[in-house]
C-alpha cells in the first residue's frame, strides 16, 4: 500500500483531534481527542518506519534498519498511559469538586 493512503489517514485523523480539542467543552472529549492526535502520530511513525525498512532491504546489515519508528511508538504509548493516568485522576477531582466536566467551568475557579 502506498505511504500516501497512510498519510492521508493519518492527516484526516490528526484534524479531527484537532477539531475535537477546539470545539468541545466537555474535558473528557477533549482528553480522547488528545489522544485521537497521539494516535495518529503513531501511525505515520509506523508508516514511515515501514517504509523505510523496506527501501534499505538491500543494506549489508538491515536487522535494526526501520525500527525507530516503532520504539517511537513504544514510548509515546507509555507516555500516553501516564497522560491517561494523571489526566482522568484531574478530571476525576474536578468534577467532584464542582460536579461538572465543563471545560468552561475552570475559568470560574480563578477567583
Amino acid at each position: 500500500m502506498p505511504i500516501q493512503y497512510y498519510i492521508i489517514l493519518s492527516m484526516v485523523i490528526f484534524c479531527i483531534g484537532i477539531a475535537g480539542v477546539l470545539t468541545r467543552r466537555n474535558t473528557i472529549i477533549i482528553f480522547m481527542c488528545i489522544e485521537l492526535m497521539l494516535n495518529a502520530v503513531n501511525l505515520l511513525l509506523v508508516a514511515f518506519s515501514k517504509m523505510h525498512y523496506a527501501a534499505s532491504l538491500n543494506a549489508p546489515n538491515h536487522a535494526t534498519v526501520g525500527s525507530e519508528g516503532q520504539l517511537f511508538v513504544f514510548f509515546i504509548m507509555v507516555v500516553a498511559a501516564a497522560e491517561v493516568s494523571v489526566g482522568l485522576a484531574i478530571i476525576v477531582m474536578m468534577f467532584r469538586n464542582t460536579h461538572s466536566v465543563d471545560a468552561n467551568f475552570l475559568n470560574r475557579l480563578k477567583n
